[in-house]
């Protein structure tokens, strides 16, 4: 369970990052060249925005890392990254994968109370 948690974390930090990227740059965009009417407007909190696109990542692929190790920290920073991207960004159809990764993995990195024991396959 740690590995998927491991796994999960990474994965989902990685495209959180790009949905990150994204949304940093549509802020920067729209504070440079200014609102198209109807077409491209400025987010109501630029600030939250901005600083989700560069925590809730970094915060899961930390946790990801961290989850082999310590399970239980690691299990806690994917879950409070899933809670910022889902917050920050909402649920859509860029945001889903994100966030069902990093809270999957959170919930498997908490689940895993001690590390596994080697057992025999057959």
């Amino acid at each position: 369970m740690r590995n998927a948690a491991l796994m999960l974390g990474v994965i989902g930090g990685i495209i959180g990052m790009i949905v990150g990227f994204f949304s940093f740059g549509y802020t920067e965009v729209i504070d440079r060249y200014g609102e198209v009417e109807g077409m491209f407007e400025q987010v109501s909190n630029v600030q939250l925005i901005r600083i989700s696109s560069f925590a809730a990542p970094l915060l899961a692929i930390a946790g990801g890392a961290m989850a082999r190790a310590r399970a239980l920290w690691g299990g806690v920073l994917m879950l409070l990254s899933a809670a910022g991207m889902m917050y920050a960004f909402g649920f859509n159809a860029f945001t889903m994968f994100p966030i069902g990764f990093v809270g999957i993995g959170g919930l498997l990195a908490i689940a895993a109370g001690k590390p596994d024991e080697p057992k025999p396959h057959f």
